[in-house]
């Protein structure tokens, strides 16, 4: 079974993002997504963004893994 985690994007430079996880910045490839823009939550896995996720459902599933739901 894979995990992705849900990060926000803070800025953009080509293909690639930094994205936000809960505190930590780390720079994702964006080759799967479809018109990036800062501020949107996208899941990450192995160094990529997968897909756009609602900002709803991304603080749901940090809140989750923190232990607060």
């Amino acid at each position: 079974m894979c995990w992705s985690v849900p990060g926000k994007i803070t800025e953009i430079k080509g293909k690639i993002a930094t994205i936000e996880l809960s505190g930590i910045k780390k720079d994702v490839a964006l080759d799967l997504i479809s018109e990036p823009e800062v501020g949107e939550y996208v899941l990450v896995h192995a160094g990529y963004a997968l897909q756009k996720v609602s900002e709803e459902k991304a603080k749901f599933t940090i809140d989750f893994f923190k232990g607060n739901k």
